[in-house]
């Protein structure tokens, strides 16, 4: 099957998201769609989808012009899509998800669960995922999520699969398998779009490339063509995609974890009696597979766990036990490894968000009344200060793009007195001009003599920031080693491998 869009054009309005935007995809082929977040992307690809109708321009299936009135009409001409945020019920099984809104019933109407499982099975053994159909998505790790997500599709007989941002919340070994599942789909047949905007993942598996900017395309790429060629095509000029930083200037020790535990309710272990310090103006960062517990970790260190033991001392000031708000007072600053669920308010204003830890002090409230003067001076000088592109301060968070999301996040917890900064995933489904800006100012933080933890499961990621590395394996302490240790190394402590002379 061959898709064609020409001049597609999508207006929300003053804002031109899309502008006469044209490109074909053939059956058998990866075509990625590269651009920045906010370049109009996954608008595209919700137009093609039929969740938004379009204002100008046309969709081609085979010489055929689509007139699509919702997902449906797309669904039955063929066109599926994998979305970045998951559309699975968690408490369903995989083949009642596999079922949900394409039901089929047998006698008396009732549903035919079997057939359902029997598809699901025909579509994981052709494609490798081993995938269990009476599994409770719920219980199943993201990338498994993903595969249910991709059987869907193809349950559905899609011929043109769009992945949206599909490695956004996956691990580098799930992205890797990703990578194997698209290329066995395009062996099939199957024209795919790919959207992204890491770099590695273009490099590796597109057989064309359109590049997007501010809603207009700005050229086609030779999958080729250097990371340094590809960024500064998404982002308009050059783009440092090393870090710039000096030797740090160490002060003294700032936070002491001792013998720390955090169990869940069933009295798991989740992290493991692990000690370690960081000193004013460090960046340690915490390698590893996601699941090995820096999520516990990083909840721990600002009270939101409830069952912890041992101790965090912050200036020689304990932290465990204490409430959130006590953990911020204290000066930690906390960048979220999920933004949408804990970093922002997605119905709260640009503005409302950038407050939300400073709710009840000056200058944004005096005499228990909100500062309306002060709170939208603070918020435009932050919107210019950390480049998010928004229409103005009261647009809705959650009518932002990741990116943007990110930045107004690190804007907030950037813009306190900290005497500590705790980021986790700082970059996760950011494009490549806002990473490069993010670790400017997590560099820039260290610099100005605040201890800092970075947790990320990008490898690339841990290297260029920190300045010492503590690598995490089911919730113990591999090893804590100096920032050039090579990467073959880290590799085998992600596993669990101690090597010679790493301080435990």
């Amino acid at each position: 099957m061959q898709l064609a869009l020409r001049e597609v054009t999508k207006r929300f309005g003053s804002l031109v998201a899309n502008d006469r935007i044209s490109l074909t995809v053939e059956g058998g082929e990866i075509h990625c769609l590269l651009g920045e977040n906010g370049a109009g992307k996954s608008t595209l690809m919700n137009v093609l989808y039929g969740l938004y109708r379009a204002d100008g321009g046309e969709i081609v299936l085979d010489g055929e012009v689509q007139h699509f009135t919702g997902p449906g009409d797309a669904i039955a001409a063929g066109i599926g899509m994998v979305h970045q945020h998951f559309m699975l019920v968690p408490v369903f099984t995989v083949a009642e998800n596999v079922m949900l809104g394409n039901e089929q019933t047998g006698f008396a109407g009732s549903l035919d669960l079997e057939a359902a499982r029997a598809r699901v099975r025909e579509i994981s053994d052709r494609f490798g995922f081993h995938v269990d159909p009476d599994a409770v998505v719920g219980d199943l790790p993201v990338g498994v999520q993903q595969r249910v997500e991709i059987i869907k599709v193809l349950s559905r007989d899609a011929k043109v699969l769009v992945f949206d941002e599909p490695t956004a919340v996956l691990t580098p070994q799930e992205t890797d398998e990703l990578m194997e599942i698209m290329r066995e789909l395009r062996r099939s047949g199957a024209a795919i779009v790919f959207i992204t905007h890491k770099l590695r993942e273009v490099r590796e598996v597109a057989d064309r490339i359109t590049v997007i900017r501010r809603g207009t395309v700005v050229g086609e790429a030779d999958p080729a063509a250097s990371n340094a060629e590809l960024a500064a095509m998404m982002v308009g000029r050059p783009v440092e995609l090393t870090v710039d930083k000096q030797d740090p200037e160490l002060g003294g020790t700032a936070l002491v974890v001792d013998g720390l535990s955090v169990f869940d309710s069933a009295g798991l272990v989740h992290v493991d009696d692990i000690s370690f310090e960081v000193r004013a103006g460090e960046i340690l960062a915490v390698a590893g597979v996601q699941g090995n517990g820096q999520t516990e970790l990083t909840e721990a260190l600002l009270g939101l766990q409830d069952h912890v033991e041992g101790s965090i001392l912050l200036d020689g000031q304990e932290l465990v036990g204490r409430k959130v708000r006590d953990v911020l007072d204290a000066g930690v600053g906390f960048v979220p490894e999920d933004r949408q669920v804990d970093g922002l308010v997605g119905s709260f204003t640009i503005a409302e968000n950038l407050m939300l830890d400073r709710s009840f002090d000056a200058p944004f409230v005096r005499h228990g009344s909100l500062q309306l003067s002060a709170l939208q001076a603070f918020a435009e000088e932050k919107l210019e200060q950390y480049d998010v592109r928004a229409p103005g301060i009261t647009t809705p968070a959650g009518n932002l793009s990741g990116g943007n999301q990110q930045k107004v996040v690190v804007a907030r917890e950037l813009s306190r007195e900290l005497r500590l900064l705790v980021a986790a995933q700082p970059t996760r489904g950011v494009d490549v001009g806002s990473i490069e800006f993010i670790h400017q100012q997590i560099v820039a933080t260290r610099d100005a003599g605040v201890p800092v933890l970075v947790v990320s499961t990008e490898l690339d990621e841990v290297v260029a920031l920190a300045d010492r590395i503590m690598v995490l394996f089911r919730g113990r302490i591999v090893g804590i080693v100096p920032a050039d240790t090579p990467r073959a190394v880290l590799g085998l402590m992600m596993t669990g491998e101690r090597p010679t002379g790493a301080v435990a």
